[in-house]
């Protein structure tokens, strides 16, 4: 039986909802946020880059970026563009510990390493910030790893990085210079405090840096006056789907060898507030132009990174989004960051008017 109306608006939500359009608007949407291997034993990554790449590309997506906390992923790509055809991926540098943090030189090397780096990013674990609130329950208490390991303190937490809020030190200005002489790069905010992104941003301006992104771990923390702030400078806001999983009230941040500083991502004491639906409400409140949805997928305990991207484009899609909402911030958007031409067609566009 016909369950539709004669004449039906395929556009109407009643109707939209189907497992082959959010695989129709995979194609050609930008992943910004895959976390691929390899990583940690103590916490193994679901796909090798490689595999990353293949699956994205064989799902008609446009392209990938790599984010690893522990090497510069500008290598791994340069390594997967040369092995898998028919697609594009993208790497930088994280300013963890592991790479000296606040440290010019690797981010003077990364620009001229391999494909050279497309971002910049101020530190994942390894800010101020993250590594303070950082921690998990003991007997039941909220407890920072601060407060329970003195060594943490002086072998990690005292060698990560906090933007300036004065004024930029010897390091940091190398930095911001070098990003704002390769403007194809740009600058992801890391997991900073909400005062040192919003002052990021303002150097950014100061520096004349024009690709601004604002990480999903800063955004879930800002009031709507610090988001008007932050898209007035001109930057843009990450949306990532693993803020809103089940893994999200866990013990996952495995950035440590040690396992005593096994820790809940995020610095979380428990579920993320608000959920998808909560997130893309506030994406369409502040102008779907302004935000960039990433997935951060690649931990063991969640799908595959290309089915993470399909969730959250269905997840877009029933909360009543059109396909150009969509496209926006999976798509438009990214390939702004990343200096692409979506309107280039595609190798399996291509191949489709061949045969046609």
């Amino acid at each position: 039986m016909n369950i539709y109306p004669e004449n039906f608006d395929k556009t109407d939500w009643r109707y939209s909802r189907s497992y082959q359009r959010s695989l129709d608007l995979l194609k050609g949407s930008i992943d910004l946020h895959v976390h691929a291997g390899p990583h940690l034993v103590s916490s193994p990554r679901s796909v090798n880059p490689v595999q990353a790449a293949i699956e994205a590309r064989d799902a008609g997506m446009r392209a990938i970026a790599y984010m690893c906390v522990f090497n510069w992923s500008v290598g791994t790509s340069w390594i997967v563009n040369e092995t898998v055809p028919d697609f594009s991926t993208y790497g930088g540098i994280i300013l963890n510990t592991v790479l000296g943090g606040m440290n010019p030189r690797a981010v003077k090397t990364a620009v001229y390493y391999g494909n050279g780096a497309r971002f910049v990013s101020f530190g994942a674990h390894s800010t101020k910030y993250q590594a303070g609130v950082e921690g998990r329950y003991v007997d039941g208490e909220w407890k920072k790893l601060t407060e329970l390991y003195p060594e943490f303190v002086e072998e990690e937490y005292n060698r990560c990085i906090e933007i300036p809020l004065d004024k930029p030190t010897k390091e940091f200005d190398e930095i911001m210079k070098v990003v704002a002489d390769n403007p194809q790069i740009y600058l992801v905010s890391g997991h900073l405090s909400n005062a040192e992104a919003l002052k990021l941003c303002d150097y950014a301006q100061e520096y004349g840096i024009k690709k601004v992104l604002i990480s999903n771990a800063v955004t879930e923390h800002l009031s709507e006056k610090e988001i008007d702030y932050v898209i007035s400078k001109g930057a843009k806001l990450e949306k990532c789907l693993a803020e809103h999983t089940h893994t999200g009230s866990i013990p996952k941040t495995h950035y440590y060898v040690e396992p005593q500083y096994r820790a809940y991502d995020e610095g979380q004491s428990g579920a993320p507030k608000g959920g998808v639906f909560a997130s893309a409400n506030q994406m369409k409140k502040f102008g779907v132009e302004n935000f960039i949805i990433g997935t951060d997928f690649g931990v063991y305990t969640l799908p595959h990174p290309v089915e993470g991207f399909r969730e959250w484009i269905a997840c877009l899609m029933d909360c009543g989004w059109t396909d150009e909402e969509i496209r926006m911030v999976s798509t438009v958007n990214p390939a702004k960051m990343l200096d692409i031409d979506i309107t280039k067609p595609m190798p399996w566009e291509q191949e489709e008017k061949k045969e046609d």
